[in-house]
């Protein structure tokens, strides 16, 4: 007995369809309708393709922008990593380095020193005064007092000249007030960037060291300054 060969539902449903006997206008009809489905659907397609183009252009330009943006920014951090490098160079070898403190003494040594100067000059000049006085009272010739009265007249000369001492004090006043401020705004920045802790890692650059015979140039020399020699060591030299 020969066994029937059971088909398999994928045969069956590819297996092609008798076409119907009543002629072509039902396949027709179907062609026409794919057509017309296919050309609907390409209708569809166009302005969808049209808005991912669309898209894809707004998308390009944004990430440009978006490049440009970052350049920007890489540009804004450089010039502030820099500013912070500077302001750490001129906390640390500048306000904080013994160069500004050199400086601080150097302004306070040329206020002394003016003064002194200023009050022996002073002095000397009253002397001469009260000499000239005297020299005066015991003239008899008119010449001579004229003489005598020339040099008191130079001699107040000098007394308006030394004003200079405290105009120089004046100035000198100013210029120490405006480094102090300047230090402050610089403390005040680096507390906005997290304060001094902040700029620790940061490598600073500093004040080139003197060679040749600049690094022989120590003077003038100031009280606190040791191993300089005194006028009396220079006077032994010459006995």
């Amino acid at each position: 007995m020969r066994a029937t060969k059971r088909a398999f539902r994928i045969e069956v449903i590819s297996q092609p369809e008798v076409a119907a006997p009543s002629g072509g206008s039902a396949g027709s009809n179907g062609h026409h309708e794919i057509l017309t489905e296919i050309k609907q659907l390409k209708a569809l397609i166009r302005p969808a393709e049209e808005v991912t183009r669309q898209m894809i252009d707004a998308y390009k330009q944004e990430m440009q922008e978006a490049m440009k943006l970052k350049a920007e920014l890489d540009q804004i951090w450089q010039a502030i990593d820099q500013t912070k490098h500077e302001i750490a160079t001129l906390h640390v070898t500048g306000f904080k380095g013994k160069q500004m403190t050199r400086v601080t003494h150097e302004l306070d040594a040329i206020v002394t020193g003016t003064e002194q100067a200023t009050e022996g000059i002073l002095s000397a000049a009253e002397v001469i005064d009260q000499l000239a006085n005297q020299l005066s009272a015991g003239l008899k010739s008119t010449h001579d007092k004229a003489a005598v009265d020339d040099i008191q007249q130079k001699i107040i000369t000098i007394f308006e000249h030394c004003n200079f001492q405290d105009l120089t004090g004046q100035r000198i006043t100013k210029v120490v007030n405006t480094l102090k401020f300047i230090e402050d705004r610089i403390v005040k920045m680096m507390e906005i960037w997290g304060g001094l802790d902040s700029f620790k890692d940061i490598e600073v650059e500093g004040i080139a060291e003197a060679t040749g015979d600049a690094a022989l140039l120590n003077g003038p020399k100031l009280e606190e300054d040791a191993g300089h020699a005194s006028q009396d060591d220079i006077d032994a030299l010459f006995n």
